[in-house]
Formats: structure tokens, C-alpha cells, sequence
């Protein structure tokens, strides 16, 4: 993460009209949804990027942000009665194409090909009137000219390719004859038939059994060094972020709160929220006589974000800095130490204090 300017745009980076080289580069989005209560503040300035090959986990608790984050890199907020009232600002740059700014013919030709989904739920996310087959036949003749029965070629040969037995007869299955993992997985063949260079993965092993989840991870996995692609996988699983990203980034109320490499992110996280997260996630790998430690509270309104920092409400540590600029100034995002960043009010002795003695011992 890079030090964000007034403008929204990084620090020492390009200026919009010339993205970095970074495969995907989000910049100050911004998604709100007014309705009658008010404004919804979704996405509220987030920024990141992502190379080719690497892959970003975006966590947080339900109602920060994340597949909001998702569904606007692939446009598809603009569809439907929903996306006449949707207030999209910022940048989001994939491949050197702005997309926010871009028309809906042009993002409807980027996405199958060079940006596909998975979806949380395979079951409704998939047509359950099609069979399995028809429906990745269709994603790949959208981007391609040819024939049907190249195409079910195509289709039976991802199918085999992401694990499905029989893939020649499980072609002619419809959605409602597969098991979850097994959706999950035609989903996975249906995302990757068009080779796309971006993947985004929204909560991919959600209601899978351990097992599942673990097979499912590895072919997300051995699929990206195959594909070479960038992939954003979007979790509140911190066991699924340790076993596969590269990066976190952790949402809260909209924005980013912290962002770094994971080992670092695991190891010395900065921020109290992270912290939080980190203390209510089970541990096998040592014995432990503590509970669970949740994070109190509730997620915060994104109609009515508090003032100043957004954890303020829930954080424990809210009172350390003087001045009650805790709760009347936003903290922006600051470097630690190298790639990570951490958008909070303590001092860093006060975090670097509060980790080792407090927190850390307790995980």
C-alpha cells in the first residue's frame, strides 16, 4: 500500500491518465446507494493494487465492503433497477483500461475474458433451468466464434480440468444435481473457461465442509500458476487468508483499516480491529486454555459511519490518544514498514506495546 495524495491517487505514483504497472489498480472508489434512510457509503475511498500471479485476500465482517468492492471492479452494479441509483466515483484501472469511466459495452467485453467471478453461491448464481454445460458453452461463445460443439469440447475439458468426475456426462447435469462442492467447482470451470488474467473469488469456500474447502483452496491455487492471474479472494476466514494470499488488505466500515504482506499482517498486525479479528479466530496448531476473543459491538452503520475513526465505538484503546481525535479525526493510512500500511490513531509504541504484552500472548 502507498501513501494516498488528496486526489485519491498514490503518492510518487502515475497520474490516472498513465496507471501504474500494476495488472489491476483501484484508486479512491467510491460506492454509495441512496435510498430513503440516506446515503449507504458501501465502498468510502479504497485503494489498492495487484499484480499478475499475486493473490490479495480482502476480509472483514459482513456489511464492510468487500463484494461490494468486487461487483463494481466487474461493473456489475450498473445492471439492473439497483444499479439506477448507484453513485460510482474513483478509478478502477485493469490491464491500462479505466472501467468506471467506461461504457457498459466495454466492461461487458472485458468480463468472462479478461476478468471473471466466483460467485458465493454457485446454486443461484447459475441458471437453474440450463444444464451445467450450456451455461460455460455460453460464457466461452460470448468471447469466442465458434461452434457449439467446440465450445461443449472446451467445457468438458474444464470440468475435467477443475476435478469433476466424468466430465463427459456430468457436462448434461443441471445445477440442482451437483453437490456443493461440486457447484463450487463448475463455477470455478465456468470462471476460468475464457483464461481470464483477473479472478475474483467472493467467499468461495462459504458453506463447504473443511474437507471441501481445502480441495477447493488448492485448485484455486494450482489454476492461478497455470493461468498466471491476478486473483482477489474475498473471505472473513483468516485461516483461508494464511493459506493462500499473498497480501491483505482488511475492511472496515468501507475502508481499508490495514493492508500488508499476510506474514506481516499475522505476525505484527498495527491496527485494533485487526487485532480483533486475529483474537476471535480458532487455533489448532497449539493447545490453549482461553476463549475466543470477539470483537464487541456491532459493525457500524454505513448509513451513519461514526466520526473520526469508524472503530472507535468497538475499539478498546479508543481513549489512549489525547485530544478525542479518535473520535473527530479520520485516520489516514501509514506506512510501518514497508509494504504495510495501517490507518490508526495509537502511536506506534502504543501498538508495537499493546501487541506484544496484551494481545499476542492471548492467541
Amino acid at each position: 500500500m502507498t501513501e494516498l495524495s488528496k486526489t485519491g491517487a498514490a503518492v510518487g505514483e502515475p497520474t490516472p491518465s498513465n496507471p501504474s504497472d500494476a495488472f489491476l489498480e483501484v484508486r479512491d472508489l467510491k460506492v454509495h446507494f441512496p435510498t430513503d434512510d440516506g446515503i449507504v457509503k458501501s465502498v468510502d475511498g479504497l485503494s489498492f493494487s495487484l499484480e499478475k500471479g499475486k493473490t490479495l485476500s480482502i476480509v472483514g465482517e459482513s456489511g464492510s465492503g468487500k463484494s461490494v468492492t468486487s461487483l463494481a471492479i466487474m461493473g456489475l452494479h450498473r445492471l439492473g433497477a439497483r444499479g439506477k441509483n448507484v453513485r460510482m466515483s474513483g478509478e478502477i484501472w485493469l490491464g491500462g483500461k479505466e472501467l468506471v469511466g467506461a461504457s457498459p459495452d466495454e466492461v461487458r467485453r472485458l468480463r468472462g475474458r479478461e476478468m471473471a467471478m466466483i460467485f458465493q453461491d454457485p446454486l443461484s448464481a447459475m441458471h437453474p433451468y440450463y444444464k451445467i454445460g450450456d451455461q460455460i458453452v455460453e460464457a466461452y461463445r460470448v468471447h469466442h466464434n465458434v461452434s457449439k460443439k467446440v465450445a461443449r469440447t472446451r467445457a468438458i475439458e474444464m470440468l475435467d480440468r477443475v476435478g469433476i468426475p466424468e466430465p463427459a456426462k456430468r457436462v448434461d447435469g443441471y445445477p440442482h444435481e451437483f453437490s456443493g462442492g461440486m457447484r463450487q467447482r463448475a463455477m470455478i470451470a465456468m470462471a476460468l473457461v475464457n483464461n481470464p488474467e483477473l479472478l475474483i473469488a467472493d467467499e468461495p469456500t462459504t458453506a463447504l465442509d473443511v474437507t471441501v474447502q481445502a480441495q477447493i483452496l488448492d485448485l484455486i491455487r494450482d489454476l492461478q500458476k497455470e493461468f498466471g492471474s491476478a486473483v482477489v479472494l474475498i473471505t472473513h476466514d483468516l485461516g483461508v487468508v494464511a493459506e493462500i494470499a499473498d497480501d491483505v488488505l482488511v475492511m472496515y466500515g468501507g475502508r481499508c483499516v490495514e493492508r500488508g504482506p499476510v506474514d506481516e499482517i499475522f505476525e505484527k498486525p498495527q491496527h485494533p480491529y485487526t487485532w480483533g479479528l486475529l483474537g476471535s479466530m480458532p487455533r489448532i496448531d497449539r493447545e490453549t486454555s482461553d476463549r475466543l476473543i470477539p470483537v464487541k459491538g456491532q459493525p457500524p452503520s454505513l448509513i451513519n459511519v461514526p466520526s473520526g475513526c469508524a472503530f472507535h465505538p468497538r475499539c478498546p484503546y479508543a481513549d489512549l490518544p489525547k485530544g478525542n481525535v479518535t473520535r473527530t479525526v479520520r485516520p489516514e493510512l501509514q506506512q510501518v514498514d514497508g509494504g504495510h500500511w495501517s490507518a490508526c490513531h495509537l502511536s506506534p509504541e502504543d501498538r508495537t506495546r499493546i501487541w506484544t504484552e496484551e494481545i499476542a500472548p492471548k492467541l
